[in-house]
């Protein structure tokens, strides 16, 4: 005979997660990809004002289609995390609590930040 208190296996990739929550979890990976391309940003800042030569070979590399889309996906978090910071401020002055306001809110940054992330890139 089973016992009922067994640990449950759950699957992750099953579950349902609301709006909020895949918000949250945007947010913080938005944070921790802007810190962690702080120090690579910072050397390619240096590496552009140490002379023509420098500044030149920055360019050509900028020129790459992969470089270009990782700095897409740098400004994508870069305006994600502005944008859900706003939200998660908003909501400590109690504006938008209530589960329509959040749920829509979250929607909100999720479907604005790459649409702002597409429109810097083309107008850049």
């Amino acid at each position: 005979m089973m016992h009922k208190n067994r640990p449950v296996f759950l699957n992750l990739l099953q579950f349902r997660f609301p709006m909020t929550a895949i918000m949250s979890v945007g947010h913080r990976t938005s944070g921790v990809m802007m810190i962690l391309g702080i120090p690579y940003l910072v050397y390619v800042l240096d590496r552009s004002l140490s002379g023509a030569e420098g500044f030149a070979d920055t360019m050509a590399f900028f020129d790459q289609w992969l470089v270009r889309l990782v700095l897409f996906v740098v400004l994508w978090a870069l305006i994600h995390h502005l944008l859900a910071g706003i939200r998660f401020l908003l909501i400590d002055f109690q504006i938008g609590v209530d589960k329509k306001s959040g749920r829509l809110s979250a929607l909100a940054v999720m479907i604005s930040a790459p649409i702002f992330a597409i429109l810097i890139e083309l107008l850049s």
